[in-house]
């Protein structure tokens, strides 16, 4: 009877620490620190709009062994600079143009209505979500704070509104100008509890459970 027990406990054990491990199925991406929503800067500069049509917000969402991976089209935005260098903008996002980058049928026609629906976007009540900048100062990596994102060269600060909450999100970002046009990359994991997406988000679901966190990608460029 004590070896049963043992071997019980043995296997529990195994199977306890294999559910924990495909948990931990994050996308790499820089922890963002997040506190409350911050006063933007109203600095004067020069203003060029964004270009809607190559920028875009991209996400990846993961559960238990799995990905989901997508992006959002900018709807509009701008982005302020003086002497050359970025120190405010927005970037407003339309939540409706969802694309899931797995194409397959169960994908499209159950996951992504799924995402657009109230138990995440909420996207007929919330069609568009918003990213200001608050702030950007110079970074540097070190050989403990490094970042995903190569040549990041800018420590990002904003107003991330997702429905309706909003929160504000710095994260390491690499920042060019290549003859007035301005191109801004980053990547960053945020707990999207904090937005009160919180859906799925109980590990006693098991193989259904949803992570809280979720990455987030700038790839933004002006016109």
């Amino acid at each position: 009877m004590k070896t049963n027990i043992k071997l019980f406990a043995g296997m529990a054990l195994i199977a306890g620490s294999i559910f924990i491990a495909s948990c931990s199925n994050t996308p790499k991406g820089d922890e963002a620190k997040v506190t409350d929503e911050q006063v933007v800067d109203s600095t004067a500069g020069s203003e060029v709009l964004i270009n809607t049509e190559t920028s875009k917000v991209g996400f990846v969402g993961n559960g238990v062994g799995k990905n989901h991976p997508g992006f959002f089209k900018v709807s509009s935005g701008n982005l302020t600079a003086t002497d050359g260098k970025i120190n405010g903008g927005t970037v407003v996002i339309d939540i409706k143009s969802l694309v899931l980058d797995q194409k397959e049928e169960m994908f499209q026609a159950k996951l992504l209505p799924h995402l657009l629906s109230a138990d995440f976007f909420d996207a007929e009540i919330f069609p568009t979500a918003k990213f200001e900048i608050t702030s950007v100062e110079p970074y540097t990596a070190t050989a403990t704070d490094s970042s995903v994102t190569a040549g990041a060269n800018y420590k990002v600060s904003g107003n991330l509104t997702l429905k309706d909450a909003t929160k504000n999100v710095s994260f390491p970002a690499k920042i060019e100008n290549k003859n007035g046009i301005y191109t801004v990359v980053g990547s960053f994991n945020i707990d999207r509890t904090l937005w009160g997406i919180k859906y799925g988000n109980d590990k006693s679901l098991k193989d259904k459970f949803i992570s809280e966190v979720v990455n987030i990608s700038l790839d933004i460029k002006s016109k």
